[in-house]
This record gives structure tokens, C-alpha cells and sequence, in this order.
């Protein structure tokens, strides 16, 4: 690879799919991905990668069956639990963005303790957008700006301080943004792979950022 991305966005999606091929309930599926979340961390440490967000939970997401929702906040809590050493010993800073008035106060525990505990993290920053949408994020940006009398909206948006991203990958072979990062994502190279996301390990990860390296990127302007 000749060029390294500063910020990845991962979509993940597939994990239903994946578990139906196989005759498992969705859960199982969600559990599977947790091992791709983990490949594709490790990795993006390796190659220097400063920021690497995924999406792992919409706005929309909360229409899903109670049963799913439920699950997937267990797994969440668990993960974060889990996974506390590995960040620690990797210096990776660990944040999670989206509405979060609507997650557990359990859950906002969790994710504030793993928050501090990494804050002097600076090999990489990983952040989990829970509970989050773009159109949410550009609403909640314009009414703190007007309340405040602001002219900038980047700076009221969740993802303030973080740079864009310039490579976002879906997996499980859709062609969409699904409103993720709808202000954020304006120059970034899309790369979209028929994978399933709990199939999506390394060597599917090293191939979509050798093809961001391949890409010209000209940002509107003339090279």
C-alpha cells in the first residue's frame, strides 16, 4: 500500500444474514462480528491507522424486536468489559459517539469508565457510534449552535475534533450510506464488499485499504 488512510469508517453489516446461512438466531450473529471488530482493530494499530470508527448501532436500530435490542446492549456491556486490557496494553483511546440519553445507565457507565481509563491512549483512537444518525447528529448540531449563537456547525457536531474519514467500507454487499455521518463523509472514498461482516477479517480489511491506496483522491479540484 502506498497510502495509509488517517481515519477508517467501517459500516457492519451482515451479522443477521450470516446467522440465518446457518440456522442461528440474529444474536449469534452480532457475537460472531465482535471477532471481526477485533481483527480489524489490531490491524489498523499495526499500519499506523490514527482513528478507526465503526457503526454499530442506529437511531433506526431501536425499532428492531425487543429481544434483539436487548441482546445487543448485553453484548455491548460485555465487550466493553472484555476488552478493557487490550486497549490499555495496545494505547488505543476508546470513545463511543450517538444519543446516548437513550442508552442504559449501565451501559453509559461502561462506556465512560473504559473512556477515562484510555483517555491517554495515543497509538490510535477507536470509536463505537451507538444509538447514532446523521440526520440526528446535523439536527442536534444546529439547534446547539442557534441556542448558542455559533456560526460554525462542525463544531457542534458529535464527531468535533475528529478528522473525516477518508476511507469508509460497508460489508455484506449493500450500496449505501444508511445515514451515517451525512455531513462528515462528503470527500471520503467508499469501498462496498459482498462479505458478510462476521466473515470480514484481516485479509478482506488489507484489500479494501489496498484499493483506498489506488484511488485519486482530488477533493473537487483539478490534479
Amino acid at each position: 500500500m502506498n497510502k495509509i488512510p488517517r481515519h477508517v469508517t467501517i459500516i457492519m453489516d451482515g451479522n443477521g444474514r450470516w446467522a440465518r446461512q446457518r440456522g442461528l438466531d440474529r444474536v449469534f450473529g452480532h457475537r460472531a462480528g465482535v471477532e471481526s471488530v477485533r481483527a480489524v482493530f489490531e490491524t489498523s494499530a499495526e499500519l499506523g491507522i490514527e482513528y478507526l470508527s465503526v457503526f454499530a448501532f442506529s437511531e433506526e436500530n431501536w425499532s428492531r424486536p425487543d429481544s434483539e435490542v436487548s441482546a445487543l446492549m448485553s453484548l455491548f456491556i460485555k465487550s466493553i468489559n472484555n476488552e478493557k486490557e487490550t486497549f490499555l496494553k495496545n494505547g488505543i483511546h476508546f470513545r463511543v459517539l450517538g444519543n446516548r440519553e437513550r442508552l442504559s445507565p449501565e451501559l453509559n457507565a461502561a462506556i465512560d469508565d473504559l473512556d477515562a481509563a484510555t483517555a491517554g491512549g495515543t497509538r490510535m483512537t477507536a470509536i463505537i457510534f451507538v444509538s447514532y444518525s446523521g440526520k440526528w447528529d446535523i439536527a442536534q448540531a444546529a439547534r446547539r449552535m442557534a441556542a448558542e449563537g455559533g456560526d460554525d456547525i462542525e463544531k457542534y457536531l458529535v464527531t468535533y475534533g475528529i478528522p473525516d474519514p477518508d476511507l469508509l467500507i460497508r460489508t455484506s454487499g449493500e450500496q449505501r450510506i444508511s445515514n451515517f455521518m451525512l455531513w462528515q463523509i462528503a470527500y471520503t472514498e467508499l469501498v462496498f464488499t459482498d462479505v458478510l461482516w462476521p466473515d470480514f477479517r484481516r485479509e478482506q480489511y488489507l484489500a479494501a485499504l489496498e484499493e483506498y491506496s489506488l484511488r485519486d483522491r482530488r477533493f473537487g479540484k483539478v490534479k
